[in-house]
């Protein structure tokens, strides 16, 4: 099993870790320092407000009535186990792309643990600036971004295979 690991992609599950040790962390920090919608200025665009969000991304289906809640979890639950697979898969020299794997595995977990404990995600980064408020948000969601912004830089960037040349006179190959 050590081997599959080291040899794998799953070797940058410490990453994941990490990050849904912080989402969590400061999910707690954000329960236990503010009421809910209570917010604390750090600058005149940014403040730690504690939200909940019931929903998805920007609160998508958020007044749903709550069977949006199993939905998500389960969602979740398969985008992660996919994302296992695909770290068992590839190479662990394949770094970029674990790396973005790690992070979505992460933030997906992040968020449906709190799902799964209160039936709801814990947000609470909230940028205002002015002429367009942010919807609130968590470390979760800044892996999920991350990670995802990794994978779309990775499909433009990555080296492509090269095809097997055919030969001249077969078209039918």
């Amino acid at each position: 099993m050590a081997e599959i690991i080291e040899k794998s992609g799953l070797r940058w599950l410490w990453l994941a870790v990490i990050m849904v040790v912080l989402d969590q962390v400061t999910k707690y920090w954000t329960i236990q320092s503010l009421d809910l919608y209570e917010s604390y200025r750090i600058f005149s665009f940014f403040n730690f407000t504690h939200a909940r969000n019931y929903g998805a991304a920007f609160s998508f289906l958020g007044d749903a009535g709550g069977w949006q809640r199993y939905l998500f979890t389960a969602i979740a639950i398969v985008v992660s186990s996919y994302l296992v697979y695909l770290l068992k898969k590839n190479s662990s020299a394949d770094r970029w792309i674990n790396c973005a794997y790690a992070l979505i595995l992460a933030g997906a977990l992040g968020n449906v643990m709190d799902r799964v404990m209160f039936g709801y995600v814990v947000d609470f980064l909230d940028f205002d600036l002015g002429f367009y408020r942010w919807p609130t948000f968590n470390v979760a969601d800044i892996a999920i971004f991350i990670g995802a912004a990794m994978m779309i830089f990775e499909s433009f960037f990555a080296k492509q295979e090269k095809p097997i040349n055919q030969p001249k006179g077969n078209k039918n190959v």
